[in-house]
Protein backbone atom coordinates (compact mmCIF):
# COMPACT_ATOMS: atom_id res chain seq x y z
CA UNK A 1 0.00 0.00 0.00
CA UNK A 2 1.44 3.59 -0.89
CA UNK A 3 1.95 5.51 2.40
CA UNK A 4 1.24 9.26 1.24
CA UNK A 5 1.93 12.46 3.68
CA UNK A 6 -0.55 14.15 5.52
CA UNK A 7 1.54 17.65 3.53
CA UNK A 8 0.32 15.90 0.00
CA UNK A 9 -3.20 17.57 -1.36
CA UNK A 10 -4.98 14.18 -1.28
CA UNK A 11 -5.22 14.33 2.29
CA UNK A 12 -7.50 17.11 2.16
CA UNK A 13 -10.38 14.79 1.63
CA UNK A 14 -9.73 13.71 5.30
CA UNK A 15 -8.58 16.56 7.34
CA UNK A 16 -5.92 19.38 7.24
CA UNK A 17 -2.51 20.16 9.33
CA UNK A 18 -2.85 22.33 12.39
CA UNK A 19 -0.26 25.00 12.95
CA UNK A 20 0.28 27.57 14.96
CA UNK A 21 0.41 25.46 18.63
CA UNK A 22 2.71 24.85 20.93
CA UNK A 23 2.36 20.98 21.49
CA UNK A 24 6.10 20.51 23.32
CA UNK A 25 4.95 20.05 27.12
CA UNK A 26 1.93 18.19 25.49
CA UNK A 27 4.31 15.25 24.04
CA UNK A 28 6.43 15.69 26.77
CA UNK A 29 3.59 14.67 29.42
CA UNK A 30 2.92 11.95 26.97
CA UNK A 31 5.65 10.11 26.86
CA UNK A 32 4.98 9.68 31.04
CA UNK A 33 2.08 7.38 29.84
CA UNK A 34 2.33 4.19 29.06
CA UNK A 35 2.95 2.77 25.86
CA UNK A 36 2.44 -1.31 25.22
CA UNK A 37 4.69 -3.08 22.75
CA UNK A 38 2.09 -6.00 22.14
CA UNK A 39 -0.85 -4.10 22.18
CA UNK A 40 -3.31 -0.48 22.15
CA UNK A 41 -4.34 1.42 24.28
CA UNK A 42 -6.64 4.25 24.62
CA UNK A 43 -7.82 6.65 27.47
CA UNK A 44 -10.05 9.22 26.73
CA UNK A 45 -9.04 11.47 29.14
CA UNK A 46 -6.01 12.61 30.56
CA UNK A 47 -6.10 15.13 33.51
CA UNK A 48 -2.22 15.76 33.31
CA UNK A 49 -2.61 16.73 29.65
CA UNK A 50 -5.55 18.39 30.28
CA UNK A 51 -4.24 21.04 32.60
CA UNK A 52 -1.62 21.92 30.19
CA UNK A 53 -1.78 25.83 28.85
CA UNK A 54 -2.32 24.18 25.37
CA UNK A 55 -5.41 22.28 26.58
CA UNK A 56 -7.05 26.21 26.59
CA UNK A 57 -5.86 27.07 23.20
CA UNK A 58 -7.10 23.71 21.71
CA UNK A 59 -10.31 24.58 22.92
CA UNK A 60 -10.93 27.63 22.08
CA UNK A 61 -9.03 27.29 18.54
CA UNK A 62 -9.82 23.88 17.31
CA UNK A 63 -13.29 23.60 19.11
CA UNK A 64 -14.51 26.89 18.95
CA UNK A 65 -14.85 27.29 22.58
CA UNK A 66 -16.78 23.81 22.83
CA UNK A 67 -15.47 21.71 26.47
CA UNK A 68 -12.99 19.07 24.97
CA UNK A 69 -11.25 15.85 26.05
CA UNK A 70 -7.61 15.07 25.73
CA UNK A 71 -6.36 11.43 25.79
CA UNK A 72 -4.09 9.32 24.15
CA UNK A 73 -3.49 6.04 21.92
CA UNK A 74 -0.22 4.41 22.32
CA UNK A 75 1.11 0.58 21.42
CA UNK A 76 2.18 -1.24 18.80
CA UNK A 77 -0.30 -1.97 15.60
CA UNK A 78 0.19 -3.13 12.03
CA UNK A 79 -3.49 -3.39 11.24
CA UNK A 80 -6.81 -1.48 10.14
CA UNK A 81 -9.57 -3.71 12.38
CA UNK A 82 -12.13 -1.41 12.33
CA UNK A 83 -12.83 1.94 11.01
CA UNK A 84 -14.94 4.38 13.36
CA UNK A 85 -16.38 8.04 12.81
CA UNK A 86 -17.86 10.52 14.90
CA UNK A 87 -20.07 13.67 14.81
CA UNK A 88 -17.18 15.70 15.01
CA UNK A 89 -13.61 16.45 14.02
CA UNK A 90 -10.92 14.26 16.10
CA UNK A 91 -7.18 16.08 16.67
CA UNK A 92 -4.39 13.93 16.47
CA UNK A 93 -1.02 14.80 17.47
CA UNK A 94 2.09 12.61 16.97
CA UNK A 95 4.54 12.15 19.49
CA UNK A 96 6.50 10.30 17.26
CA UNK A 97 6.26 9.24 13.05
CA UNK A 98 2.71 6.86 12.67
CA UNK A 99 0.25 5.73 9.71
CA UNK A 100 -2.76 6.44 9.77
CA UNK A 101 -5.76 4.57 8.18
CA UNK A 102 -8.15 6.60 6.79
CA UNK A 103 -11.29 6.17 4.74
CA UNK A 104 -14.58 8.43 4.10
CA UNK A 105 -18.07 8.14 5.75
CA UNK A 106 -19.53 8.74 2.10
CA UNK A 107 -18.55 5.35 0.83
CA UNK A 108 -19.91 3.28 3.44
CA UNK A 109 -23.09 1.51 1.40
CA UNK A 110 -26.38 1.70 2.17
CA UNK A 111 -26.17 -1.93 4.31
CA UNK A 112 -23.59 -0.17 6.38
CA UNK A 113 -20.49 -2.17 4.99
CA UNK A 114 -17.64 -0.68 3.75
CA UNK A 115 -14.50 -1.59 1.31
CA UNK A 116 -11.39 -1.49 2.67
CA UNK A 117 -9.91 -1.52 -0.89
CA UNK A 118 -11.06 2.14 -0.23
CA UNK A 119 -8.69 2.90 2.85
CA UNK A 120 -5.48 5.17 1.85
CA UNK A 121 -2.59 5.69 4.28
CA UNK A 122 -1.11 8.57 5.30
CA UNK A 123 2.60 9.46 6.99
CA UNK A 124 1.82 11.77 10.28
CA UNK A 125 5.71 13.16 11.18
CA UNK A 126 6.65 12.95 14.79
CA UNK A 127 5.61 16.55 16.31
CA UNK A 128 2.69 17.52 14.06
CA UNK A 129 -0.69 17.78 14.33
CA UNK A 130 -4.11 17.24 12.14
CA UNK A 131 -7.57 17.45 12.44
CA UNK A 132 -9.35 14.63 11.05
CA UNK A 133 -13.15 15.98 10.07
CA UNK A 134 -16.08 14.42 11.07
CA UNK A 135 -16.71 12.19 8.35
CA UNK A 136 -13.21 10.68 8.01
CA UNK A 137 -12.61 7.01 9.19
CA UNK A 138 -10.07 5.83 10.90
CA UNK A 139 -9.30 3.70 13.88
CA UNK A 140 -5.98 3.20 15.91
CA UNK A 141 -3.18 4.67 14.11
CA UNK A 142 -0.36 2.09 12.95
CA UNK A 143 3.47 1.74 13.86
CA UNK A 144 5.84 3.81 11.69
CA UNK A 145 9.04 2.06 13.13
CA UNK A 146 9.78 -0.53 15.83
CA UNK A 147 9.23 1.39 18.87
CA UNK A 148 5.31 1.77 18.35
CA UNK A 149 3.29 5.06 18.57
CA UNK A 150 2.32 7.16 20.90
CA UNK A 151 -0.21 9.97 19.61
CA UNK A 152 -2.58 12.69 21.38
CA UNK A 153 -6.03 12.37 20.93
CA UNK A 154 -8.41 15.33 21.01
CA UNK A 155 -12.16 15.37 21.44
CA UNK A 156 -15.25 16.98 22.63
CA UNK A 157 -16.35 16.05 26.08
CA UNK A 158 -17.29 12.61 26.78
CA UNK A 159 -16.53 11.10 23.34
CA UNK A 160 -16.36 7.53 23.73
CA UNK A 161 -17.08 7.22 27.06
CA UNK A 162 -19.47 3.96 28.00
CA UNK A 163 -23.16 5.20 26.59
CA UNK A 164 -25.67 5.57 29.23
CA UNK A 165 -28.75 4.72 26.82
CA UNK A 166 -29.36 1.30 24.88
CA UNK A 167 -29.02 2.15 20.94
CA UNK A 168 -31.27 0.50 18.28
CA UNK A 169 -29.95 -2.45 16.81
CA UNK A 170 -31.23 -1.44 13.59
CA UNK A 171 -29.93 1.03 10.86
CA UNK A 172 -26.75 3.07 11.50
CA UNK A 173 -27.65 2.70 15.21
CA UNK A 174 -26.20 -0.47 15.26
CA UNK A 175 -22.79 0.67 14.61
CA UNK A 176 -22.92 2.72 17.85
CA UNK A 177 -20.34 1.47 20.57
CA UNK A 178 -19.70 4.45 22.73
CA UNK A 179 -20.65 7.95 23.28
CA UNK A 180 -20.30 10.35 20.06
CA UNK A 181 -18.83 7.00 18.07
CA UNK A 182 -19.53 4.71 15.48
CA UNK A 183 -17.96 1.41 14.13
CA UNK A 184 -17.66 -1.22 12.09
CA UNK A 185 -15.25 -3.96 12.44
CA UNK A 186 -13.20 -6.36 10.27
CA UNK A 187 -14.59 -10.16 11.29
CA UNK A 188 -10.75 -10.92 11.76
CA UNK A 189 -10.51 -8.72 14.66
CA UNK A 190 -13.10 -10.26 16.76
CA UNK A 191 -13.83 -7.18 18.47
CA UNK A 192 -17.13 -8.10 20.96
CA UNK A 193 -20.44 -6.47 20.30
CA UNK A 194 -19.25 -4.62 17.01
CA UNK A 195 -20.53 -4.61 13.88
CA UNK A 196 -18.53 -7.01 11.07
CA UNK A 197 -18.87 -4.35 8.29
CA UNK A 198 -15.44 -4.39 6.74
CA UNK A 199 -15.73 -6.37 3.34
CA UNK A 200 -12.02 -6.98 1.84
CA UNK A 201 -8.47 -7.51 3.30
CA UNK A 202 -8.10 -6.55 6.68
CA UNK A 203 -5.46 -4.49 5.90
CA UNK A 204 -1.75 -4.77 7.13
CA UNK A 205 1.17 -2.10 7.06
Amino acid sequence: MEIQKVTDASFGAYGKVLTGYDFARLLETLKQQPCPMDDVIYVPSVEALEVLPVAEDLKKRAYGGLPIQIGYCNGNNRKLNAVEYHRSSEVDIAENDLILLLGRQQDIEADHTYDTSKIEAFHLPAGMAVELYATTLHYAPCSAGEDGFRCVIVLPKDTNLELDFEPLKEGEDKLMTARNKWLIAHEDAKIAGAFCGLKGENISL
